[in-house]
């Protein structure tokens, strides 16, 4: 099946089963807005504490916050986003549709790419084990061509976006033959600038009223914040401070269901170290963060770095971590190293003395700041983009399973009565109060067994239980495991013990 048919699939399972809405879906929706339903909600949270957790549970020298969207409004002109928070944008006349020329050109990147990973594919599948794909990508004519024109085009696209040069960005489009989508012409407007802050008003009357702004990213919030939260936590370098919040950006190409959206919320950790060291803690937070993602158990391979040749004004270095999605490998995460701009320009901005007295040099100085931010909607993407399957049994039936993380899934286990009588739905009951206080437990007693069993593997859930007629005499339950299939009796007393341990946020923070 094609990817783009994969990824249609798990957004229907999205809606069909209380994991995302469309916004005010009952007014047809709104634009790149989303709602996360039931089962959503839980996903996303576990996810937000597995990341808290990582963080602040297990660094003792990084704490929290929680700072307000609105901010003043020389905040966002001392960072920098109201001059140039920019993207390019094109518009096609013939479909009357506006896009981001950079995303065009990537994805002309990526066709390149695709055809070579396709060249790839079928010559693995041609010679087998004795494939040497170091050796094929050398020497085969149709790789080496395609290559070199995806080498071209980055390079030239590459040197564009560095100079920011308007008219070269349209040039590529128009030398690539890039077409609208929609109209399947190549009758492009010029390229130009559009501020993504979303504006509002602060005030009792409308003379009164003041201009601010939805914040654009949650990393202002903590710079503000570093003086109050360095002084009374009387933190010492190196220190983090890390921060969940909603974030908001007026994108006019919003796609790929939640993975671009214009309200959208972030994990932040700004890491602010001695001057000198900070490309030290770089590569120590890029190693971090990627370990984080693979105790997840989603393979090395759905993984990779990406180092920017483009960096922006503030920073030194950046990377970001991609995860394959249906659609290629897309960031999830990026790790910058900020140098000590964002502290510098707040100081010149608000007047205030804003630094670091060291007691070891006995000096005074600006912190440099590392960042790693990732967005927890891609994340919630990733995740359920990796773990939804449309598995062939081999009774010949298909089942939907999604092969969530244990401690990641919105319910740990399923509690079912076999029957709805002779006393199992009480037994059954009995159960799930004496568990419902460790675990996220459902109750479900309606349909047949096989058919609960497959509702409860389209949400992800990792365990089932039956109670039958026997459990009211032996005191055990048939315990069932989502992955496998498995069945086998075990005690009610040991339930605890053996599902706990799995289904906890601890049992992956062990892994990182």
């Amino acid at each position: 099946m094609a990817q783009e048919d994969v990824f249609k699939k798990i957004v229907s399972h999205c809606k069909e089963y209380g994991f995302v809405f469309p916004s005010s879906d009952i007014y047809d929706g709104l634009g790149a807005v989303y709602d996360y339903g039931q089962n959503g909600v839980e996903l996303k949270n576990n996810i937000k504490q597995y990341w808290w957790q990582a963080m602040v549970l297990l660094h003792d020298n990084i704490v929290g916050i929680d700072a307000a969207i609105f901010m003043h409004p020389t905040v966002w002109k001392a960072s920098g986003h109201v001059d140039a928070f920019n993207d390019p944008l094109i518009d096609n006349r013939d479909s009357k549709k506006r896009y981001r020329a950079d995303v065009l050109i990537e994805d002309q990147i990526g066709k390149y790419e695709e055809k070579i990973e396709k060249e790839i594919a079928k010559a693995r599948k041609r010679f087998g084990e004795a494939f040497d794909e170091a050796q094929f990508r050398a020497t085969n004519g149709r790789v080496l061509e395609q290559q070199a024109k995806r080498d071209a085009l980055h390079e030239r696209y590459a040197q564009a976006m560095n100079d920011m040069n308007l008219e070269e960005l349209k040039q590529i489009i128009l030398d690539e033959e890039i077409v609208c989508p929609i109209s399947g012409t190549r009758n492009w407007t010029d390229v130009r600038q559009f501020n993504l802050m979303f504006k509002t008003e602060v005030g009792s009357t409308a003379d009164g009223a003041s201009t601010i702004y939805l914040r654009p990213e949650t990393a202002q919030g903590i710079f503000v914040n570093y003086l109050n939260v360095q002084k009374t936590g009387r933190m010492r370098l190196p220190f983090g401070i890390a921060q969940i919040g909603k974030a908001f950006r007026n994108e006019i190409v919003a796609r790929q269901f939640i993975f671009r959206m214009r309200e959208f919320e972030q994990m932040e950790m700004q890491f602010f170290v001695k001057p000198g060291t900070e490309l030290d803690w770089f590569k120590k937070w890029k190693q971090t963060r990627l370990n984080w993602h693979l105790a997840l158990g989603f393979g090395n391979d759905n993984y990779r770095f990406h180092d920017h040749e483009k960096l922006a004004h503030y920073a030194n270095a950046a990377s970001d971590i991609e995860f394959h999605m249906p659609f290629g490998f897309k960031e999830v995460e990026g790790i910058h190293s900020r140098t000590n701009f964002d502290l510098s320009q707040h100081a010149k901005y608000s007047g205030k003395k804003i630094e670091y007295f060291d007691p070891e040099s006995n000096e005074s100085y600006t912190p440099y700041v590392i960042e790693t931010s990732i967005g927890v909607d891609r994340m919630f993407l990733s995740v359920m983009c990796h773990s939804f399957e449309e598995e062939k049994l081999e009774n010949g039936e298909t089942r939907t399973v999604l092969h969530l993380p244990a401690a990641l899934a919105p319910t740990k286990l399923a509690i079912m009565p076999l029957v709805k009588k002779d006393g199992l739905p009480e037994k059954a009951r009995e159960i799930m109060d004496s568990l419902k206080f460790h675990f996220k437990c459902a109750y479900d007693e309606k349909d047949s067994i096989g058919k609960r069993y497959r509702r409860q593997d389209a949400v992800g859930t990792p365990y089932c239980i039956t109670i039958d007629h026997d459990t009211l005499n032996d005191n055990c339950v048939t315990l069932r495991d989502r992955d496998t299939m498995k069945q086998e009796r075990v005690s009610i007393d040991s339930l605890r013990a053996l599902i706990e341990d799995k289904v906890s946020i601890t049992s992956l923070l062990k892994k990182n």
